[in-house]
């Protein structure tokens, strides 16, 4: 069968020196003294992230895929086993890619992708509560990247309508992904262009539009200059919004980091609720979600800001997995995201490959698309229930005596 994406990157003659040091689970603290680094001197003196420098454990899930992650430094993207990176799919997995979405664009821009993606199953979680409240089960979706939360969506099988990305890599692996959806809707470019604008709103003309998607940037958002058009720090959520004024969607989802609930000491949250309810849409409290809660396994956390036009309150989606709770399943693990790739040395892989590796997980069935999302969950609860069942009984189980 065909692998895309299994790449290792190169380790330089330092990084490996430094790589041999750190066992599963360590991190900068395990590589000696002795070898010299100017960031890692810094680290030492300073007191950096424990994930610098780490490797990944196999029976925990992963900490956050960054965009760079090929980069040793950058956080605990060491192979568990393996002396080397993890690959980019084994970066996707952990993002819960699918493997038949397929990363184009230069290797620099194919890591930033991975990196900067929503988790699909974590955008799928997002799908599941909208869709009893839809009548439409169609979206756009705009600052659109890669394709992670298309890909949830359309795991709910919601139907994209158009989608603008103004960063071609991205553009190119997100139109690659999605040929079965109207290409002429599908826009490279700048959404502060009128052209751009006006082309997505057309769809509109002919199509009932359900959700508005995407991750408008809030950095800069100001209540006092949202109508100084010279105020260019609102200029990208500003298109988000005209948008959403003028398609009039039933519902618009905004996925943002969380660092979004503080800022301005929170009033740049009251103040999206503010312009967005002068439109007519009522903004529920932001989901601040864990993407190892719905299946994705990958220590994350991301913000969900949704509006909608009818006055209906929407819950956060339950947990799915939970190392706290015996009810639910525990998260999914490195092992059984990646354990059935094909080994690879540092450095090596290419963008396509003959593979025939077999799935050892769940997760890697889901992943190989040998099960859908539901068949997957209940393998896993049934697994996680039978493992609870057998624990329990050895544990009741008298002990043996003798005379």
């Amino acid at each position: 069968m065909k692998l895309y994406n299994h790449i290792a990157p190169g380790l330089s003659k330092l990084e490996w020196e430094m790589a041999k040091h750190i066992p599963a689970g360590g991190n900068w603290k395990n590589i000696p003294e002795n070898i010299p680094s100017q960031r890692l001197e810094q680290i030492r003196k300073s007191g950096g992230r424990t994930t610098y420098y780490g490797r990944l454990l196999w029976d925990k899930p992963a900490y956050t895929i960054t965009t760079y992650f090929n980069r040793l430094g950058n956080s605990s993207n060491l192979h568990p086993e393996q002396q080397r990176m993890i690959s980019m799919r084994e970066g996707a997995r952990l993002q819960s890619f699918p493997d038949k979405f397929i990363f184009h664009g230069t290797k620099s821009s194919q890591y930033k992708q991975i990196g900067n993606a929503v988790p699909p199953l974590l955008a799928r979680a997002v799908a599941e509560i909208l869709e009893p409240h839809l009548e439409n089960k169609t979206f756009i979706d705009l600052f659109a990247g890669a394709g992670g939360m298309s890909e949830g969506f359309r795991m709910k099988n919601f139907n994209l309508l158009g989608a603008v990305e103004i960063e071609k890599n991205y553009f190119e692996t997100f139109k690659r992904n999605h040929l079965e959806s109207d290409q002429e809707f599908l826009l490279v470019g700048d959404i502060t262009k009128t052209e751009v604008k006006e082309k997505i709103k057309s769809i509109s003309n002919h199509q009932k539009v359900g959700l508005v998607i995407g991750g408008a940037p809030c950095q800069g958002f100001s209540y006092a200059g949202w109508r100084n058009p010279e105020d260019t720090r609102n200029q990208l959520f500003k298109e988000f919004f005209e948008i959403v004024r003028d398609m009039r969607p039933e519902m618009f989802v905004m996925e943002n980091v969380t660092g979004i609930l503080t800022m301005r000491n929170g009033k740049v949250i009251k103040e999206i609720t503010k312009v967005f309810a002068e439109i007519g849409y009522q903004v529920n409290l932001p989901f601040k979600l864990n993407a190892e809660d719905y299946g994705v396994p990958q220590k994350r956390r991301r913000i969900f800001i949704i509006g909608t036009r009818k006055n209906i309150c929407i819950a956060p989606p339950n947990p799915l997995f939970s190392e706290n709770n015996e009810l639910l399943p525990n998260p999914i693990t490195v092992r059984e995201a990646i354990y059935g790739l094909p080994p690879l040395q540092t450095g090596e892989g290419v963008f396509e490959m003959e593979a025939d590796h077999q799935s050892t997980s769940i997760y890697e069935k889901l992943m190989m698309n040998e099960i859908d999302f539901d068949e997957f969950y209940y393998l896993v609860k049934s697994k996680s229930k039978n493992s609870a069942q057998a624990q329990t009984a050895s544990k009741s189980k008298p002990l043996t005596t003798f005379a």
